[in-house]
C-alpha cells in the first residue's frame, strides 16, 4: 500500500487585510484550478484546518461554504469535503473588481517606494510575459 502524498500547504497571513476566510477560499481555489488538487480529493476536515491554522472552527467553514456556493467542492455529512468533478469556470471580474486590485497593486507599489514611472514600467514588462 502506497502512501498518500502529503496535501498541498494552506497557511494564512494574519498581517494581511485581506480575511482568513478568503485567504482559505482563494489558496484553495488556486490548487483546484492549477490542477494540485484534482477531483474527489478530500480536503482537511474544517476542525482539523482550523486547528492546524489556528483559527475558529466558523472561519474555515465560511470558506468551505463558499468553495461549494462556487461549485469547486462538494460537502457531505460523514464523508467531508471533496474537490468536485470539475472546477467551475471563473466568472469575468467586474471593472469595479479590476479597479480594485488596480488601486491595491497602485497603493503596495507606491508603499514600496516606486514612483509612477516604475509602476508603469512594471506593468508594461509584466504584460510583455
Amino acid at each position: 500500500m502506497s502512501a498518500q502524498p502529503d496535501p498541498p500547504e494552506i497557511s494564512l497571513d494574519l498581517s494581511s487585510p485581506v480575511p482568513p476566510f478568503e485567504q482559505i477560499r482563494a489558496r484553495v481555489a488556486a490548487l483546484i484550478d492549477a490542477g494540485t488538487l484534482a477531483p474527489g480529493a478530500r480536503l482537511p476536515s474544517v476542525r482539523a484546518l482550523a486547528a492546524d491554522l489556528g483559527i475558529a472552527v466558523g472561519t474555515v467553514a465560511r470558506a468551505y461554504r463558499e468553495l461549494e456556493g462556487a461549485g469547486y467542492v462538494e460537502s457531505r455529512r460523514r464523508h467531508g469535503t471533496t474537490v468536485a468533478g470539475s472546477p467551475p469556470v471563473p466568472p469575468a471580474p467586474s471593472e469595479a473588481e479590476l479597479d480594485e486590485a488596480a488601486d491595491r497593486f497602485i497603493a503596495r507599489a507606491t508603499a514600496a517606494g516606486l514612483g509612477p514611472e516604475q509602476i508603469v514600467a512594471l506593468l508594461r514588462r509584466r504584460l510583455a510575459r
